[in-house]
């Protein structure tokens, strides 16, 4: 809030200055944006090579906030990095010169109940009854392997609670379903949804599910494959830090993204390859000081820092749990300790989703002759945090009768920033 108020107030003794929405151009660079507003390419150098780093997280067709004056030079943008973090760049007042920032995004998160009577499909009648489409395909998500929907009839009902972030009154981010419930004359079902859309009908206990896919069935004996999952990349971790997208940094002294894991060791502590692959780095990287990065099948890429001593070179193949440095602190560090990332399709994900102790052994057959389609049943530990909550809040909603919220006409178009009340009551 106090980064808008900051927006609007610097300028509000300029009438006709405006606010717009744009998406981020596909290939645009951030250096082609300060080439677009006739900004010098000096400013750059202005930016510390950690904070240049985040440059590369602006995505195409993300939503950002410009600032103009009456002859279109720009005043300010707030630039997304993701979800939490986005980049301020603003025009000093008493000056020509541009300054550069990351700051916090500053959202709304509301709660809202959807009640879908079947005419069609789900995804059809929720798009229909609360005009929108992002909430219409989680709704669908949520239903999948858990339902069949096809088997739906006109009259049935499918009910639930959901929360979405807004940004100025515009959503922001998908929508998260807490829970749901189908009820039909044959059923009457809560399905509870996990923070990644996945529905399921039961938590906190182990539930079966079915892998499918090709394999060689003419086998005379069984044997134990290899481990398929990541392990981890020292013995005895000690997690100090999580992933986060924003994080009050120790030695900076402001929110910063960490895209990564931290896990306290000593001194010399090996580092362990988490998966095989190749290095495709091995060298000093600015703040993280001494780093090995390896690329791994399937699009990953796994980074280690602060290392006192690496013991591999860039190309050089390696093995998981291949010994490939040692903790240290080199870098912008306060002591020793490992920063572990790990990237998906060139995307920072939280390593902990990946990481396992122990890797998960499958079963192969040998001597086969050949291939055919196998169902295979899996088992998993599913825990949700607040079902008996959102079971009991989707219960009062539909107890009360109450009706769906309809979503309006997004925003769109120029808002000017002497409609300073619009801006605050949105924040």
């Amino acid at each position: 809030m106090k980064y808008l108020a900051a927006l609007i107030l610097m300028f509000s003794f300029a009438f006709g200055m405006k606010a717009e929405m744009k998406e981020w151009p596909k290939d645009l660079t951030f250096s082609d944006y300060l080439d677009a507003h006739d900004i010098s390419k000096g400013m750059l150098d202005s930016i510390s090579k950690k904070d240049q780093e985040y440059l590369s997280d602006i995505q195409s067709r993300y939503k950002y906030y410009e600032l103009l004056d009456n002859d279109g030079t720009l005043m300010q943008a707030l630039i997304p990095i993701s979800r939490e973090m986005q980049i301020h760049l603003f025009k000093e007042v008493e000056s020509d010169r541009y300054k550069f920032d990351i700051i916090p995004i500053v959202y709304r998160t509301h709660e809202y109940f959807a009640k879908v009577i079947i005419n069609s499909n789900p995804y059809v009648d929720a798009k229909k009854a609360i005009n929108r489409d992002s909430v219409a395909k989680k709704a669908s998500q949520a239903l999948k392997d858990i339902i069949n929907t096809k088997k739906l009839h006109k009259g049935d009902m499918i009910s639930f609670v959901y929360t979405q972030r807004t940004r100025l009154g515009v959503p922001y981010t998908m929508p998260d379903i807490k829970v749901m419930k189908v009820k039909t004359k044959k059923i009457n079902q809560f399905i509870y949804v996990d923070e990644d859309g996945h529905g399921y009908k039961e938590t906190d206990k182990k539930v079966a599910y079915t892998v499918t896919g090709k394999k060689k069935v003419t086998y005379t004996r069984r044997v134990k494959g290899k481990g398929t999952t990541f392990g981890m990349p020292l013995r005895h971790a000690r997690v100090t830090s999580s992933f986060s997208y924003r994080r009050w940094h120790p030695i900076l002294h402001r929110y910063r993204p960490h895209h990564g894991t931290d896990f306290g060791a000593r001194r010399g502590t090996p580092l362990l390859a988490v998966n095989d692959g190749t290095v495709s780095y091995a060298g000093w990287k600015g703040g993280y000081g001494r780093v090995v990065q390896i690329r791994h099948a399937g699009g990953y890429e796994s980074f280690y820092a602060h290392q006192s001593r690496m013991r591999v070179k860039r190309g050089q193949k390696v093995k998981k749990g291949q010994i490939i440095g040692y903790v240290g602190s080199s870098g912008r560090s306060t002591g020793p300790h490992l920063h572990f990332g790990l990237k998906k399709n060139g995307r920072w994900v939280d390593p902990m989703k990946y990481l396992r102790k122990k890797s998960i052994k499958t079963s192969i057959l040998k001597k086969f002759t050949k291939y055919e389609n196998v169902a295979e049943i899996r088992y998993k530990k599913v825990s949700i945090k607040g079902t008996e909550e959102n079971r009991m809040k989707l219960q009062a909603y539909l107890l009360n009768d109450t009706p769906s919220y309809i979503w309006g006409r997004t925003y769109e178009g120029e808002v000017h920033i002497n409609d300073r009340e619009k801006f605050e009551d949105e924040e």
